[in-house]
C-alpha cells in the first residue's frame, strides 16, 4: 500500500486559495487512482476529487465543480488539489488517498492522515 502525507492546509478568507500537496512513497505511484475527500466536524466523510493514472480523467463533487482542480506529477509521485473561491463550508480536514484497484475511483485502499483547512474571515 502506498503511504501518503498531506500539506498545504491553513487558514484562508473566503474567496481565497489554497493548495493542497500529497506526497507518496513507493514505486507505483503512476498505477494509482488519486482521491481527495474531506470530513468536516459532526459530518461523515465525503468525495472531493479524483484524478486516473494518467491524469486524462477526473471526476469532482458537485459542490467544488468549477472551483477546485485536482492534478498529478507523477515524476514526483504528488497529487495536488487547487482550491480557489472558497466557502466557510469547505472548512474539513482533507484527506488523499490511493486506488490501486483497477477502477481509478476506488475503493480507496490507502489514506493519509489529513490537512487542516479552514475558512474564514
Amino acid at each position: 500500500q502506498a503511504q501518503l502525507a498531506e500539506s498545504g492546509g491553513g487558514l484562508a478568507q473566503p474567496g481565497g486559495s489554497l493548495r493542497l500537496s500529497c506526497a507518496a512513497s513507493g514505486r507505483t505511484f503512476s498505477s494509482y487512482g488519486m482521491g481527495w475527500f474531506r470530513q468536516a466536524p459532526g459530518k461523515e466523510r465525503e468525495f472531493v476529487a479524483a484524478i486516473s493514472w494518467s491524469g486524462i480523467n477526473t471526476r469532482y463533487a458537485d459542490s467544488v465543480k468549477g472551483r477546485f482542480t485536482i492534478s498529478r506529477d507523477n515524476a514526483k509521485n504528488t497529487v495536488y488539489l487547487q482550491m480557489n473561491s472558497l466557502k466557510p463550508e469547505d472548512t474539513a480536514v482533507y484527506y488523499c488517498a490511493a486506488a490501486s484497484g483497477g477502477n481509478w475511483l476506488g475503493p480507496f485502499g490507502s489514506w493519509g492522515q489529513g490537512t487542516q483547512v479552514t475558512v474564514s474571515s
